[in-house]
């Protein structure tokens, strides 16, 4: 979403050059006061559907919280003669299933005080957990898009929500005192692993990310043709962990 990562009409694959080469730490230095009610994730609702592909309902993730997701991978990865949008790829459902994970709840995260203000290179420093995070990030998110736009993140416009993006990624975007950068970093990292993933965890529907960069599947398979095909293309319908249950 940089200025140096614009996308460029002319060539498709540069529109997801940030796929591949953006950094994905969360950084340091955060102390959000968000609202409690943002820290504590409500009862999961109905999902807002996303061409028919999403499941009736979350895991964990609220309406609201679907739709900001929805909004932003799809404005991240929008639809194009390589793949179809972020939420038709099933990323809203990979990440409702990773916050709804033990990860999402912290697991295995030192979180004991005390929480200060740190240089990046000293990691994640907050008491929340991934799914709290994330549902502070968007609560804030929101609060600042309804004093720049007048309206929430996922109801803005396709060229309002890039604009929103860029100011997160560069930290522009004032959400009191949570730190804009980190979040969105955070929001790409698990874009990203949303898309790239084996389909058997909700995203990459139909291995449509592997496709596109000519990734022939997770098992090594293929072991024996490698020096066949040195140098050369290898076409072959990628296989996910799911095709050899």
């Amino acid at each position: 979403m940089t200025d140096k990562n614009a996308p460029d009409d002319n060539n498709p694959i540069a529109r997801r050059n940030f796929l591949l080469g953006a950094s994905t730490a969360v950084a340091a230095g955060l102390t959000p006061t968000a609202p409690a009610q943002a820290q504590q994730p409500t009862t999961a609702a109905p999902a807002v559907p996303a061409a028919g592909s999403e499941p009736a309902t979350y895991l964990t993730l609220t309406q609201a919280e679907a739709a900001f997701f929805a909004a932003a991978v799809d404005t991240m990865i929008p639809a194009d003669e390589l793949t179809p949008s972020g939420s038709d790829c099933g990323i809203v459902t990979f990440i409702d299933r990773q916050l709804a994970s033990a990860w999402g709840g912290g697991a295995k995260m030192y979180r004991t005080g005390p929480f200060r203000k740190a240089k990046p290179e000293y990691g994640y420093q907050l008491p929340l957990t991934p799914r709290q995070f994330f549902a502070v990030g968007i609560v804030a998110t929101n609060a600042w898009a309804h004093k720049v736009y007048g309206k929430d993140f996922d109801r803005l416009a396709a060229n309002e929500r890039e604009d929103a993006l860029k100011a997160l990624e560069q930290g522009k975007a004032e959400l009191g005192d949570f730190d804009a950068k980190p979040f969105f970093e955070a929001l790409l990292d698990i874009a990203m692993e949303g898309f790239f993933a084996d389909p058997i965890y909700g995203g990459n529907r139909n291995k449509v990310a592997w496709k596109m960069i000519g990734f022939p599947g997770l098992p090594a398979v293929y072991s024996h043709l490698i020096e066949q095909y040195r140098n050369k293309r290898y076409v072959v319908e990628p296989q996910s962990i799911a095709d050899f249950s």
